[in-house]
């Protein structure tokens, strides 16, 4: 019997992959992550929104590369030994990478544990967090994937 409960248990859980953004920590639901690969040369593309900043050679396959602080209205990413890219797999899109300053760890986050944003849903940066997740004393933003990587005109 103790099989059944722990399955009940785990239906109500999600992970996430913290990573950092400036001094900020954030949540990528792990189901949206395809890899996570060391920074690389990334090949401009002509006309891009400004948030793109290319594509990359992932074993063969070519891949848009988007800053998420340039999206979220922050300042430019620097680029240190910790950097990354996470390659997320999108349905409708196929994979696209999103690049952070690092890669902090997993976590197990239950219902329970995740509240919704204490300023509600707004236009701009606020709408890319769909949840805050608590671990402990740590508070982790959840991104709201798809907002993310939402190509919307720039003004």
């Amino acid at each position: 019997m103790a099989d059944t409960s722990l399955e009940l248990t785990e239906l109500n859980t999600k992970q996430y992959i913290v990573v950092q953004i400036g001094s900020e920590k954030y949540g990528i639901d792990i189901g949206y992550i395809d890899n996570i690969v060391r920074m690389q040369k990334i090949t401009r593309v002509p006309k891009a929104q400004s948030y793109f900043n290319g594509v990359i050679n992932l074993r063969g396959e070519v891949v848009a590369v988007m800053s998420i602080r340039k999206k979220m209205g922050l300042e430019e990413d620097v680029f240190t030994d910790k950097s990354r890219i996470i390659i997320l797999k999108l349905e409708d899109r196929g994979l696209i990478g999103i690049i952070v300053d690092a890669v902090n760890e997993v976590i197990t986050l239950s219902d329970d544990q995740i509240e919704a944003p204490a300023a509600g849903p707004k236009k701009g940066k606020d709408s890319f967090i769909n949840g805050i997740g608590k671990k402990g004393d740590t508070l982790v933003s959840l991104f709201e994937i798809n907002a993310i990587v939402d190509e919307k005109e720039e003004k």
